[in-house]
């Protein structure tokens, strides 16, 4: 599937929704044939929304830069920062995605997308682990990624900056509740 044709539905996923329209539309955008829409996104919106998913992790593993002189709260913070930052000319194409996944029959795609997005900055950040760990991290920067975004999607600013100030907190909560307590 065309990354271009994902790239052109987002004007019209931010004023008419994730429909068929939408997703048509932006494959003539991208200069394909509308009537493949079908096949090239099976699965409709839904399955349109997934792969901008998938392209918007892409996108904010390649903006965030090598990362390697960071600690990793850093990486988190700068991949987060990223993500936001990327996401805000389309803030309203967020907003309709996540309002689709919010339907009880997407529930599942729903946490997938969300595990996914927590996995990919996970990796991005450089963790390897493969022990329970593995779960506990994706879970928790699932649930700080997911505040940020809504403390981000409430405010019709253009800036990340608040958003950025409510993850710094939620991120300095976490490491509060790490640290070892004193007898």
């Amino acid at each position: 599937m065309s990354d271009a044709a994902i790239r052109a539905m987002l004007p019209l996923a931010a004023t008419e929704g994730w429909t068929w329209s939408t997703i048509r539309a932006g494959m003539a955008a991208a200069g394909e044939d509308p009537a493949l829409a079908a096949s090239v996104f099976p699965g409709g919106p839904s399955q349109a929304i997934a792969a901008w998913g998938e392209l918007a992790n892409r996108d904010m593993l390649a903006g965030a830069g090598d990362l390697g002189a960071l600690r990793v709260p850093a990486r988190i913070r700068r991949l987060v920062e990223v993500r936001l930052t990327q996401a805000a000319p389309h803030k309203a194409a967020v907003r309709a995605a996540l309002s689709h996944l919010a339907l009880p029959w997407n529930l599942g795609l729903g946490l997938r997308f969300s595990a996914g997005t927590a996995d990919a900055m996970w990796r991005g950040a450089g963790d390897r682990s493969a022990d329970f760990s593995w779960y506990t991290r994706r879970l928790s920067l699932g649930a700080i990624y997911a505040a940020t975004l809504a403390w981000w999607l409430r405010d019709d600013s253009p800036e990340v900056a608040p958003a950025l100030a409510f993850l710094d907190r939620r991120l300095s909560d976490l490491a509060r509740l790490q640290r070892p307590k004193k007898a």
